[in-house]
């Protein structure tokens, strides 16, 4: 089983938004899901600990999307460590499923659990913080008012922003109806709740009515 203190080294590369205090965030939310829904608590720890871990791939996965170098990162590590290959598919599985945007839906209940504590993570207080790190990280402004082809497509008109009132209104709004647990659900009321009433008070202040 790999441990946290292994862990830390393959996220020195990260950016602020994906590093290792994202990972421990979202392995103690996983713990908690699992717990209350019955996973296997050592699936879950494994995939939390290696579900971004793909700047520890090496530059022949560069051409991958994240989840995928992780994926493949994450079999080569534990089948060193003797996992089975059973095992380490359902690892990988929940990795593959664990991205908003992949369009692979997570099936086991395992994968469940970790779509949902990532997802966690991007909204409430913290989620907030990370989409504003993000729009600062990419040269972004905090907010711009959308285009009406945005707010009709969620698509950007050449040489608009992308910033983080963009990326609430095209992702983060919706995480909680996306959520696959009953206790993740139930985590995300509160978290989504706050989230909403900060960028509607964030686009109040920034076009005077507030």
């Amino acid at each position: 089983m790999p441990s946290i203190e292994q862990a830390r080294a393959w996220y020195q590369r990260s950016d602020q938004v994906h590093d290792f205090e994202h990972v421990l965030r979202v392995y103690r939310l996983a713990e908690v899901l699992a717990e209350k829904e019955g996973a296997d608590i050592e699936i879950i720890r494994a995939a939390a600990l290696l579900h971004d871990a793909a700047g520890a791939s090496g530059d022949e996965l560069t051409r991958l999307d994240h989840h995928e170098a992780a994926a493949v990162f994450a079999a080569r590590l534990l089948a060193e460590e003797g996992w089975p290959e059973e095992r380490i598919k359902t690892v990988q599985d929940c990795i593959l499923t664990h991205r908003f945007r992949a369009g692979a839906e997570p099936a086991t209940l395992e994968a469940k659990v970790l779509f949902d504590a990532d997802k966690l993570d991007a909204i409430g207080a913290v989620g907030v913080a990370r989409a504003l790190a993000y729009a600062v990280l990419d040269g972004q402004p905090i907010f711009a008012e959308p285009s009406e082809t945005f707010h009709k497509t969620l698509k950007t008109e050449p040489g608009e922003p992308y910033t983080a009132y963009h990326e609430y209104l095209f992702k983060l709004s919706r995480i909680k109806d996306r959520l696959q647990t009953d206790s993740g659900k139930a985590l995300a009321a509160e978290r989504h709740n706050f989230m909403r009433a900060y960028f509607q008070q964030l686009k109040a202040e920034v076009i005077g009515e507030r």
